[in-house]
């Protein structure tokens, strides 16, 4: 089966009623169980039943810590934890790593629902389900003043937990999860990872049709991004499994309607008449799978020396576990081996929360990091619990600060940036007259088209051109600071009968109306238009509105870059025009 990459968030389409579900003689009939083993209490002989391999050693480093969550580490050995129910973060210390806390653990920041956690430049970073906050560290581990840099993110719905990593372009990524367990999502930014500048002021969809990846982090080694998505719900005991997932940017990988491999989810309907074998060839496969419903949730690489050898490189994930499986699955943390930058099993480290045959848990491992010196920090959000595994063995060194090479993610972003603009790649063709009945060339765009108001589409209307078979329009920002040009709609196969587009199209990748219009990512990563969005104070930006008249249609699948379009286009151009656009935003918006 074909497989490609593509803009991100191509399923993430805005969904009306053309798209709900309709009678496709489906009947798949399936068994689900709702289990959710009692909690128990942690007693020392219960502890004293937790399994790790051979050399390590499990302890206990706090308790009672209630709805413990997400966990990161400063350089410094202090360690964050966001509290999700409490709607707060503790500030834990063990300096010299005997694992016995020097102090109570203290509340340094209160938000609700707070959730993600990320350390830049002696910064906290803390994520509720619609918000970003950052906080300058002070010498003490305590925090400066809480700044809130983003306010805007998708409500929370179903996946409400944010999480947070910064990539080796110094950049931060945001995993938000869908609204909903299977479903086509309203916004574009559900179910996606986010990229995002450390001040939050511009951010992009870096790939798309992830359910809920909250665990997510960059091989060492190879500088290779994977995470583990959690699968849909309801199809059965078995079914789906946890995806293991290498992410690429750009590339969607199959939620709501495909998953694992190629299996696909008899509950959905994709959007626009799509069939789900062609949503199979539009998705990245899965890698690797683990037991369905497990819950995945932290993840890491191993970077320090404490352990032995053979665990370098190796990746880490918390298993939360099931509530909708029996027997139950997950409530464990495992290591997946890595082998030459590719995952080759996964292998059980950390078990025995489950007891009592499987009927009651003593923990739901949640947050995960290393400790300065090398251990592995396992937060529990059921009973409060911090575990500590340390390895017994000869002391190895410490976790110090791995630099993960960046040139895999540059590659990632470099394509399509610093381009010329559409009309400048492609010469001597015949002129097209562009206009909208909107605003006139070269003048100000009303506020109602800019994504920080309406986002609608403008109208746009054109001559015929005798024997045009299908026009394209790909509208483009030549003064955007990162992406030159800031790709912002890109559609084609508009029928060579139609010569104007009313204003406000759907955003989906595929229309009704016009028939046949196929629509791509934007460089946002969204299919359909995208209203400018310049920085506030910015002088104005202009807004190139260009129309490419064809001799063909074009076989490029929905959700195509505009590189994969003007590629298709190049032979077939008859005839070209445009009309521009300017606007500035002054002042920031009402939210």
């Amino acid at each position: 089966m074909k497989r490609f990459s593509l803009g991100t968030a191509l399923l993430c389409a805005l969904v009306g009623p053309a798209w709900a579900q309709q009678g496709d003689g489906t009947d798949a009939p399936a068994r689900v169980n709702t289990f959710k083993p009692a909690k128990v209490e942690a007693t020392a002989t219960r502890l004293a039943a937790l399994k790790v391999p051979a050399g390590f050693k499990v302890t206990v480093l706090a308790r009672d810590l209630q709805n413990l969550r997400m966990l990161v580490v400063a350089p410094n050995g202090n360690i964050y934890a966001s509290r999700r129910e409490q709607g707060d973060v503790l500030l834990l210390k063990d300096a010299n790593e005997d694992g016995v806390l020097d102090q109570l653990p203290q509340a340094v920041a209160h938000r609700p629902g707070v959730h993600g956690l990320a350390i830049n430049a002696d910064q906290l970073y803390m994520a509720t389900a619609t918000e970003i906050f950052r906080a300058p560290i002070r010498p003490d581990g305590t925090l400066g003043a809480v700044e809130r840099i983003i306010n805007d993110l998708p409500d929370g719905g179903q996946h409400p937990n944010r999480t947070l990593a910064f990539g080796p372009d110094g950049m931060l990524y945001i995993s938000v999860g869908s609204s909903c367990n299977a479903c086509n999502e309203t916004n574009p930014e559900h179910a996606t990872l986010l990229r995002a500048s450390p001040d939050g002021k511009t951010r992009t969809i870096f790939a798309s049709g992830l359910r809920n990846m909250l665990g997510f982090a960059w091989d060492p080694a190879t500088g290779e991004l994977w995470g583990m998505d959690h699968g849909i719900d309801f199809l059965g005991d078995d079914v789906q499994p946890e995806e293991l997932n290498h992410i690429v940017r750009g590339r969607q990988y199959g939620w709501p309607h495909i998953w694992g491999r190629d299996g696909q989810n008899p509950q959905s309907t994709p959007p626009g008449g799509i069939s789900k074998a062609q949503w199979a060839d539009m998705s990245a496969p899965m890698v690797s799978g683990y037991t369905a419903h497990a819950a995945p949730m932290q993840m890491l690489f191993y970077t320090a020396g404490q352990f032995p050898a053979d665990y370098h490189g190796d990746a880490f994930v918390t298993m939360r576990g099931s509530w909708n499986r029996k027997p139950a699955s997950g409530y464990e943390v495992v290591r997946i081996r890595f082998r030459n930058g590719q995952p080759i099993a996964f292998e059980p480290f950390l078990t025995g929360f489950l007891v009592d045959g499987g009927q009651a848990h003593i923990a739901r491992p949640v947050g995960l990091a290393l400790s300065r010196g090398g251990a592995l920090l396992v937060g529990d959000d059921a009973n409060g619990a911090l575990y500590r595994v340390a390895h017994t063995g000869p002391s190895g060194t410490a976790a110090a600060p791995v630099a993960v090479p960046v040139g895999p993610l540059q590659k990632q972003l470099s394509q399509g940036n610093n381009v010329p603009l559409v009309l400048e790649r492609t010469p001597n063709v015949a002129t097209l007259r562009v206009r909208s009945p909107a605003f006139a060339d070269g003048q100000p765009l009303p506020s109602r088209f800019s994504a920080y108001h309406e986002g609608v589409s403008p109208p746009l209307e054109w001559d015929p051109v005798p024997g045009a078979v299908s026009y394209v329009v790909i509208a483009e920002d030549p003064d955007a600071a990162a992406i030159k040009p800031f790709v912002h709609w890109v559609a084609w196969n508009i029928p060579g009968t139609v010569t104007r587009l009313p204003e406000g199209l759907q955003t989906v990748p595929r229309l009704t109306e016009p028939t046949g219009l196929l629509q791509g990512a934007t460089s946002r990563g969204a299919p359909g238009y995208y209203g400018p969005r310049p920085p506030v104070g910015d002088p104005p930006h202009h807004y190139h509105f260009q129309v490419l008249a064809l001799d063909t249609t074009l076989a490029v699948d929905p959700g195509a870059s505009r590189d994969e379009v003007l590629k298709a286009a190049q032979r077939h151009i008859r005839a070209k025009g445009s009309v521009v656009g300017t606007y500035q935003q002054t002042d920031a918006p009402l939210k």
